[in-house]
């Protein structure tokens, strides 16, 4: 454990927390968060929500409700002047976000103010629940902030050799990468490149807060020799040895980002360790073809610094 690398990487989040705390009515220039930071996109977004629980733009869109639930307290102040101060373009879109969130429109909150205040009923809450303990606050004053203390997770440092692998690009949203395995599928199948227990994993180079979805770049990727051809419509990529931090998450697919959050915001800062240069992938021991969604295991790689570049 290193200390000063665990503190960098809270330095970076409470860096960011102040610019949004500080900018609450502004538009969230992400890749500028990233970069006063001192980290990529790609990284900086999966430990800042790793820690808070929440992506720089749900914190705002939170603090912004929280605040607009303090004004409605005032009587006299229209709720569609509270909505386009908070951000929202209509009436019935802030209604919407503020009933997920309170549940209860916006007038009936107000009207439950008000008759909390002559019947000398607890009033009603304007504090969102949220894990990291960061609320509105009129004053503007410094907040100090908890880690996420969601599910811990059991992670090894370990070396990697380096993997050579025939990859489909995938441009888009993240979700759909499996339409680039069904081609890579076909094509490594004709090629005869699958043959046992083929390692299939999945290579992820953009960070979806900063990037358009149309734009996401990954790839559907296959381990192959290194005798083994590149048939044509697949291209060659190759993953550096060096040292990872590996996790195994077990259960559907739809929670891989909560775990990759839980990797880069909760063991990393804690670890001692840097992000290394690369890029993270997936390993899928199973599929959905022959196991339910909550047997599925996926290995998840994070390339770490080397030793002697650590701080």
């Amino acid at each position: 454990m290193k200390p000063e690398t665990q503190s960098f990487y809270e330095t970076a989040v409470r860096t960011a927390l102040a610019r949004v705390l500080e900018g609450l009515d502004e538009a969230l220039d992400l890749e500028a968060l990233a970069r006063a930071s001192s980290l990529s996109p790609f990284h900086f977004h999966r430990i800042f929500r790793g820690m808070l629980g929440e992506t720089p733009l749900e914190l705002q869109r939170r603090l912004r409700l929280e605040r607009a639930a303090l004004q409605l307290r005032e009587p006299d102040t229209a709720v569609t002047a509270i909505a386009f101060g908070a951000g929202y373009e209509s009436h019935e879109a802030f209604t919407r976000a503020f009933r997920a969130g309170y549940g209860r429109s916006p007038s009936e909150f107000r009207r439950s103010h008000l008759a909390g205040s002559r019947d000398c009923v607890r009033p009603p809450q304007v504090e969102i629940a949220a894990p990291s303990g960061i609320h509105f606050q009129s004053e503007g004053s410094a907040q100090p902030f908890v880690l996420n203390p969601g599910a811990t997770m059991n992670v090894e440092v370990k070396p990697m050799p380096e993997l050579r692998t025939a990859t489909v690009r995938h441009v888009g949203p993240y979700n759909r990468i499996s339409e680039a395995f069904a081609r890579l599928g076909e094509i490594a199948g004709r090629a005869g490149l699958i043959t046992g227990k083929p390692t299939m994993l999945a290579i992820y180079h953009d960070d979806p807060e900063t990037t358009p979805e149309s734009e996401l770049s990954s790839e559907a990727a296959l381990v192959v020799s290194e005798g083994s051809p590149i048939p044509e419509g697949l291209a060659e990529h190759r993953l550096p040895a060096g040292r990872y931090a590996f996790a195994l998450h077990v259960g559907p697919y739809e929670q891989l980002g909560d775990a990759w959050a839980r990797l880069m915001g909760q063991w990393l800062p804690r670890s001692g360790e840097r992000v290394g240069p690369g890029s993270p992938f997936e390993i899928y021991l199973n599929t959905p073809m022959d196991a339910p969604k909550h047997e599925l295991r996926t290995e998840l790689y994070l390339p770490l610094a080397s030793l002697s570049n650590d701080s």
